[in-house]
């Protein structure tokens, strides 16, 4: 899922509402920040993904895991 986020920044719609979304990829693609802000709007997503030998392991940001997971499934390009 985190590989449809484009690195950078990005216009999203999800659930209706416009985010800004941004990708930051650091540490040769081990480790990736996903932040989504609504625009005019209060809601915030935002996450880490750390990518390790076994398996990637995802970090919500004071956030339940399942709203960060939602929005990677369902956001879509403005």
């Amino acid at each position: 899922m985190v590989e449809r986020v484009p690195e950078g920044w990005t216009r999203a719609i999800y659930n209706g509402r416009t985010y800004g979304l941004a990708r930051t990829t650091r540490a040769g693609g081990r480790s990736i920040a996903i932040f989504a802000e609504e625009l005019g709007g209060t809601d915030l997503i935002s996450a880490n993904v750390y990518r390790t030998v076994a398996a990637d392991h995802l970090r919500a940001c004071e956030m339940p895991t399942a709203k960060v997971l939602a929005f990677l499934r369902a956001w879509t390009p403005a």
